[in-house]
């Protein structure tokens, strides 16, 4: 009976389940975001709330535990100089699942698994950029101007430059 051996075994021995995870876990520090089978991301998301809880504590014994599942060092300085201090405030789930459907050649379920700072951030971008559009956003008839200067002072490029080469602008 498997009682208490939460996990799924993906059909492999322990030594390949480990080097598996330590691949992934490598992947989710360096992109910070992967695409893997559902499966593969949920076994891998408990590893990596371990990982960034111990980068919270930034100490010496904390760095060579986290060494001791990553196994890079240029990896576990990122993770504790960068990814650590994001989630200083938050208590546990520092990543979410996504599932993104089925793989055409043998059908098996897709998961998208991401740090979830990593959407805030770029949600707080595209807002900001979207304010400040709406308010320096000029005339209609000064826009087209503006454009017309600015193709006159960047030039023709490319193929219209072959084109336009015996035309007077």
């Amino acid at each position: 009976m498997r009682h208490k051996k939460k996990g799924n075994k993906l059909s492999r021995s322990r030594g390949q389940r480990k080097a598996l995870l330590k691949s992934l876990l490598k992947s989710v520090i360096i992109s910070e975001r992967i695409k893997t089978t559902t499966p593969k991301a949920k076994m891998l998301k408990p590893q990596i709330d371990k990982l960034i809880t111990l980068a919270k504590k930034d100490n010496l014994a904390a760095r060579r535990q986290a060494f001791k599942k990553i196994g890079d060092h240029s990896l576990v300085k990122k993770l504790f100089d960068q990814i650590g201090p994001r989630f200083r405030n938050g208590q546990g789930g520092y990543c979410r699942i996504y599932n993104l459907g089925f793989r055409k050649s043998d059908g098996a379920l897709l998961a998208q698994i991401e740090l979830t700072n990593l959407a805030e951030k770029k949600v707080k971008k595209e807002k900001s950029a979207k304010a400040t559009e709406k308010t320096v956003k000029p005339e209609a008839s000064e826009s087209k101007e503006a454009k017309k200067q600015a193709y006159k002072k960047k030039g023709l490029t490319g193929l219209k430059k072959m084109f336009n080469k015996g035309k007077k602008p």
